[in-house]
């Protein structure tokens, strides 16, 4: 089964705070921050969240095609990416531009901090959603702000399916343009803080969303999620990781387990748990795209995890 996977392709320059972002912060002088955080390591990842999509999605047996713009320097990574069976069909290089470029600092609460240079991702537009590819599935995630809406038109008028991922893209949007995502989108899936986000642009609660598609589906980190599809609002239990090394990319691996269960027609309760799973198996190890799995051992960590076993059709 394919899935198209729009969004961005980023290098991400990852640094771990051995503290608190909130002992370093006055709350009473924000109007004039200026604050300087050490963080004695730094690791240069592969990134983004078309291809971390995608990566993860081919890990559970499926095919992310990752649409996207990059840049110039984007070689070192196209390689890593065919390495891995990761399709670049639809990636375009633009010769003129950098590969967008990610800075994430995390503290030892898992909060972060992110600056983000868009470079070729700012032309994302460019590409067009294809009429006729046999896609299941499509997502819009976070991307060049013209792409997003573009490419959410493209789906509804190819008659593709797609989840609406606004993420940290979500603050370009207004309430009108939000609106319209919810009423093209068969599922919308965000964060707690974005989901309130959500709901305050808008003027829509929880219940009138989710009434639009088939499911509002809201992550809590180690809280677990909630997926509010058909009037039912399910409680999804966290996974257990076997050690929080680095949360970075945690919600690209939920969302490749929410394509995994839609593609293959699994209901909410277990594409809720598929997900979970993937985001714990993320979060033990550091980077977006350096955890593996097999089958198998997928399919037995899913039933020590949930007490249950994992059956999925073809």
């Amino acid at each position: 089964m394919k899935a198209l996977i729009c969004g961005s392709i980023a290098y991400d320059n990852i640094m771990v705070f051995q503290g608190q972002f909130q002992d370093q912060i006055l709350p009473d002088q924000i109007h004039m921050l200026n604050v300087s955080f050490l963080v004695p390591a730094l690791r240069r990842e592969f990134g983004g969240c078309a291809a971390n999509i995608a990566y993860n999605l081919g890990l559970l047996g499926d095919t992310g095609y990752p649409m996207a713009t990059v840049g110039h320097d984007f070689a070192p990574y196209g390689d890593w990416l065919r390495e891995r069976g990761v399709p670049l069909d639809h990636v375009r290089e633009l010769s003129e531009s950098f590969t967008a470029v990610a800075y994430i600092m995390t503290d030892l609460a898992d909060n972060q901090i992110t600056a983000f240079h868009p470079g070729a991702m700012a032309h994302a537009h460019l590409n067009a959603v294809p009429a006729e590819a046999g896609l299941s599935w499509g997502m819009v995630s976070p991307d060049g702000r013209q792409a997003m809406i573009d490419h959410a038109e493209q789906f509804a008028a190819a008659g593709v399916p797609f989840i609406f991922d606004p993420g940290q893209g979500l603050p370009m949007f207004g309430a009108a343009e939000l609106k319209r995502f919810i009423e093209l989108a068969d599922v919308v899936a965000v964060n707690d803080y974005e989901g309130k986000m959500l709901m305050q642009r808008t003027g829509l609660d929880e219940a009138q969303i989710a009434a639009q598609v088939r499911a509002l589906v809201v992550t809590r980190a180690a809280e677990g999620s909630m997926i509010l599809a058909g009037g039912e609002r399910l409680e999804i239990p966290a996974a257990a990781p076997a050690a929080v090394v680095d949360p970075t990319g945690c919600g690209d691996a939920y969302r490749a387990g929410l394509l995994h269960g839609l593609m293959h027609g699994a209901d909410w309760a277990t594409t809720g748990r598929i997900a979970s799973l993937m985001g714990a198996i993320k979060v033990e190890s550091a980077g977006t795209q350096n955890h593996s799995f097999d089958r198998e051992s997928f399919y037995t960590r899913y039933e020590a995890s949930f007490g249950r076993q994992l059956h999925l059709g073809s």
